[in-house]
């Protein structure tokens, strides 16, 4: 059996376990978060103007902004979805080097500029709030086991977002192309369809899947190399 259809079986078996925690469907709109903070990082490189951000309790989210160039969309509209699939990776990267902690402060931190910046309709700030300070709280007092077993969640259920998004961006694409999103935005400044940049934004989300899936399985590289760190020995 392929690598990628082993990710995808196994993507698919984690979405239904994901859901049966309770809960769980808050913590989605860290993806939406992360997609729409790289539009907004890309945005402003390349000296556009970010309005705000608005975040949906849906796990929809839009970034509104001002650019001077019709091209500069491209990469802003590139972004997101590349941007969401990459930072699921570096979750399970950071997993396997056990940085769980580290992961868990990049989060907070993302959270923290998307809310100061960014961020301006209510559910978005009542979300990000919320999220921050579960976060800060994780962070501070929860034993070890609980905090790793609450970084996995995250990065599972961001990796989970971060590919099944782009595939349903495909089933928009084919049914109405002028409302599949990022799609759309590039079809309109390029020769390229709707529904073959949907198609590009699932592959390259299925090839971050299928690294980060590897990683998770190799394990923590620590336990690896039989190489014990003085730090876990102190940790709570």
């Amino acid at each position: 059996m392929s690598n990628l259809i082993k990710t995808v079986l196994f993507l698919v078996v984690s979405a239904f376990l994901t859901h049966l925690i309770p809960f769980s469907d808050f913590f989605r709109n860290l993806d939406t978060m992360i997609h729409e903070f790289g539009h907004a990082v890309v945005t402003l490189a390349l000296s556009g103007k970010v309005m705000y951000i608005e975040l949906y309790a849906n796990h929809s989210g839009v970034t509104y902004s001002q650019v001077s160039s019709r091209w500069s969309l491209i990469p802003i509209s590139l972004a997101g979805y590349a941007t969401a699939s990459l930072f699921a990776l570096l979750l399970f990267r950071l997993r396997s080097r056990d940085k769980e902690r580290l992961g868990l402060q990049v989060m907070t931190l993302l959270a923290v500029l998307s809310l100061v910046l960014f961020v301006r309709n209510p559910a978005g700030i009542s979300w990000l709030i919320g999220f921050i300070i579960l976060n800060v709280i994780v962070l501070a007092i929860a034993p070890r086991w609980l905090r790793d077993l609450y970084y996995l969640l995250l990065a599972f259920l961001t990796l989970e977002e971060s590919v099944f998004g782009p595939l349903s961006l495909i089933m928009y694409a084919w049914n109405d192309p002028m409302r599949a999103g990022d799609a759309s935005n590039l079809s309109a400044v390029t020769p390229f369809p709707a529904i073959g940049w949907a198609v590009l934004f699932t592959v390259f989300s299925l090839w971050c899947a299928v690294k980060a899936l590897k990683l998770f399985l190799r394990g923590r590289s620590s336990h690896r190399e039989g190489k014990p760190r003085i730090q876990q020995q102190f940790e709570r």
